[in-house]
């Protein structure tokens, strides 16, 4: 995570990561505001592009081909991405209230989510119905609906694949999954006359909003393709198999897609702001919400109140620049601009086919070359969200000098601009004086030892929303605070100890908790331990006071989370100021006297299995996304990984006789497996081909990208009998590569290996693996042997 060159003054947060999102992310990715700290919340890492949807059905296109990664974006931005869903806002408090993390805080918010097909309105169109939209979540069951075309029984008769909705989305979508479908069959040796297809509208006409020529092209099309039409057919139910029409009509269907009525979700009902009768956000031209000036909305789910306007990708796209302008003027106090939209747009209609139809206004053509147009015009678009350009502060290591002038110079400047306010035209933040204060404190030569310490104030707010778990052996904690904590040892029990700090190495902070917490707690878990108390150590950077709290409040929330499912009570801490977030914690543990359960690097016999509980790639993966060279989903399934506990992995290890256990961590898997063998007296083979890898890993160091601990971990290589053998392995430089929170390496008699693998996958660690076997200690002087 690279360090911000400035305190955060104000938070604007953009929920959905929409069209007209991603261009405002661009936009101040190109043209940063010092001092405005950007969040992004969004239930997708990949967000798609409606305009190349349909070539993604017909087969044309890739999934990465229109979809953009909104972490690679967001990192390119330097803006936050919290993968979650918001469920409602708290404008009194302003705050937004997401599914699955605390409360997020916001001084301007903007929202971007698209709309959604109306099923819940229509009977039974819940359960059986596929909206097309929310675009992300429609792929999976096209996806399914591809799989189940393969597969239908040809003693079921032909397959009816419907489509409620003949605008443009309507029209394209049928063409385009019966263009892709048929293909399918044809390559199975299949029939494609196995497949019918149904077009139902409640209009007594296709495409209303096009004109004539446009409606006469593809009817002609549809007519052509044996895709059946039913204008004025308003389905007001969808049973199992069939769909129902107000005139009392029927029409059998095997799959039914949604592609109208387009609307917004039901938590905005809570929310209080202004919404049309389709519940989609009423906005003025600056797209500025009616009631509320500190809520924005674009896109889909805005209701644009001059006049209606069509759900189109197109407008979506063009909001972004004025939506980008409109946030920049309103955070720094200036008057908003109003959004023309334009009367008539080109829209490029495509047939699944390779071929596409224009129309704008009256206007109207079309052909193969129409396709190939807006297949250059859709690429193009899409590589302004691939394809970055070098950004200042974004080099190498080396560039280090250079950056921390940066930094310096941004700050000077920051505090000019702070001290301008009230004598005149200023073009940066609007702060009250007191906030004003507080950004200058920040910026200003701070001071060390204990005058390096957040405030008591913030730390009494930020701790006071926290509940860590009450344990009965706690006598003196933070139920009751005083100078140090004072715990009861059972007895018969011994306490085990460890301790782990490190610096933020993602911008979500209530995650970058959890992972810190989880990564803390291994080392007792590894060694068979209970957790009984946790003391944190966190490094805050100075900032407003509000900003402070809320950065504890999240990052403490989640690691609160994972102590308290751990049965470990945080009992105490220090919280201090410094350059970069960063947070660590001292475990206490309790253990069996008599050391019966606990299990240690050290005793590992001959004929032994070794297991990984977790894919390794970390390291590599963590680089690459400082880079802006990872993938979003990469990221998003190591995150997954790091947030798993060892709790039951370690428990289950034990119940199978395992002989030794370690966490692996920073020295990587070989560094934590030499660390078994030494002790052991004994040697192992590891066997590359069985090695669980995180997605990405491989790509990353293929691509030369690697963590600033490799070449220390590298130096480990003299513990391998055969590394020439394979340094052309693209997994070798993964044996080095150092993991946070990472799994559990293991030895367990082979007798119980088989069932102790079932038992870790059934318990959620779905990535374990044998990767190798304990051997006799040879005359080698390496004790690690690579197998293929």
């Amino acid at each position: 995570m690279k360090p911000s060159a400035q305190p955060v003054l104000r938070d604007l947060v953009l929920v959905g990561g929409g069209h007209s999102h991603v261009g405002v992310l661009r936009m101040f990715a190109m043209k940063p505001e010092p001092g405005l700290r950007i969040t992004v919340i969004c239930t997708d890492i990949d967000t798609p592009y409606s305009g190349m949807l349909p070539g993604y059905i017909s087969g044309h296109y890739s999934f990465d081909e229109v979809h953009i990664d909104l972490g690679r974006l967001c990192a390119f931005a330097g803006a936050r991405l919290y993968h979650d869903a918001v469920v409602g806002i708290d404008r009194q408090n302003q705050k937004i209230i997401c599914q699955n993390r605390p409360p997020v805080a916001y001084d301007l918010l903007s929202i971007n989510i698209g709309s959604t097909p109306q099923v819940r309105h229509v009977e039974g169109a819940q359960s059986l119905a596929v909206p097309v939209k929310p675009i992300a979540q429609f792929n999976q069951r096209w996806l399914a609906l591809m799989d189940k075309a393969r597969q239908w029984p040809v003693h079921r008769g032909r397959m009816t694949i419907a489509v409620v909705g003949a605008g443009a989305g309507g029209i394209e979508l049928v063409l385009s999954m019966q263009y892709r479908l048929r293909h399918e069959l044809k390559a199975l040796g299949r029939s494609p006359e196995d497949l019918k297809f149904v077009l139902l509208t409640s209009g007594d006409t296709i495409l209303p909003t096009h004109n004539p020529g446009v409606r006469k092209r593809f009817a002609q099309v549809l007519q052509e393709r044996n895709v059946e039409v039913h204008t004025s057919a308003e389905v007001i139910q969808v049973s199992p198999g069939c769909l129902h029409t107000r005139d009392g009509r029927t029409f059998d269907a095997d799959e039914t897609m949604w592609v109208t009525q387009a609307g917004g979700p039901a938590w905005l009902q809570s929310t209080g702001l202004a919404l049309d009768k389709q519940g989609c956000i009423l906005v003025h031209p600056q797209l500025q919400t009616l009631n509320d000036p500190l809520v924005f909305a674009a896109g889909d789910i805005a209701s644009f109140v001059e006049r209606p306007l069509e759900k189109a990708g197109v407008f979506a796209v063009r909001m972004a620049k004025p939506l980008a302008e409109n946030l920049r003027r309103s955070l720094r106090g200036q008057k908003l601009l109003a959004y023309d939209p334009q009367r008539h747009w080109l829209a490029l209609i495509s047939t699944g086919n390779r071929f596409a139809v224009a129309s704008r206004g009256s206007l109207g053509f079309a052909g193969a070359w129409v396709w190939r147009w807006k297949d250059r015009i859709d690429r193009e678009f899409m590589r302004r969200f691939t394809e970055f350009p070098s950004m200042p502060g974004a080099g190498s290591p080396g560039q280090a000098g250079a950056q921390v002038r940066e930094a310096v110079q941004a700050m000077g400047q920051l505090l000019k601009d702070i001290q301008a306010q009230g004598k005149g035209h200023t073009t940066q933040l609007n702060l009250t004086s007191e906030e004003s204060l507080q950004a200058i404190s920040a910026i200003a030569m701070r001071c060390g030892g204990c005058g390096a310490k957040v405030g008591a104030s913030i730390l009494s707010r930020a701790l006071g929303q926290l509940q860590p778990v009450e344990r009965p052996d706690v006598l003196i904690g933070l139920h009751s605070p005083d100078d140090a904590a004072v715990v009861r040892v059972p007895a018969g029990m011994a306490v085990v100890q460890t301790v782990d700090f490190f610096r933020a190495f993602i911008d979500d902070p209530y995650v970058f908790g959890k992972v810190a917490a989880n990564h803390a707690l291994g080392d007792i878990f590894a060694m068979g331990g209970e957790p009984q108390t946790a003391t944190a150590v966190v490094t805050v950077p100075p900032g407003l006071e509000s900003k402070v709290e809320d950065l504890l409040t999240q990052m403490m929330g989640g690691a609160i989370e994972v102590l308290n499912a751990a049965g470990c009570a945080l009992v105490g801490g220090h919280t201090g100021e410094g350059a970069e977030l960063a947070l660590g914690f001292a475990i206490n543990g309790l253990i069996d006297e008599k050391m019966h359960s606990v299990m240690r690097k050290g005793g590992m016999q001959p004929g032994d299995v070794l297991l990984l509980t977790k894919p390794i790639g970390t390291g590599t993966l963590f680089a690459a996304h400082a880079r802006y060279a990872a993938k979003g989903r990469w990221i998003d399934a190591a995150l997954k990984s790091m947030v798993l506990s060892n709790q039951s992995g370690a428990e289950i290890l034990r119940t199978h006789g395992a002989t030794a256990c370690t966490d692996l961590t920073g020295f990587g898997l070989l560094g934590h497996l030499v660390e078994m063998t030494r002790p052991s007296g004994v040697d192992a083979e590891l066997t590359m081909s069985t090695l669980p890898l995180l997605d990405g890993a491989v790509d990353c160091v293929q691509a030369g990208i690697v963590s600033s601990l490799q070449p220390a971990n590298v130096r480990l290589r003299r513990a391998l009998r055969n590394a020439d053998e394979f340094l052309g392995d693209p997994r070798y430089p993964l044996l080095f590569d150092p993991q946070t929170a990472g799994g559990l390496l293991a030895s367990v008699p082979a007798a119980q290996a088989g069932a102790c693998v079932q038992a870790l996958k059934a318990a959620g660690y779905v990535h374990t693996a044998i990767i190798g076997r304990i051997t006799a200690q040879s005359q080698a002087i390496e004790p690690v042997l690579l197998k293929t």
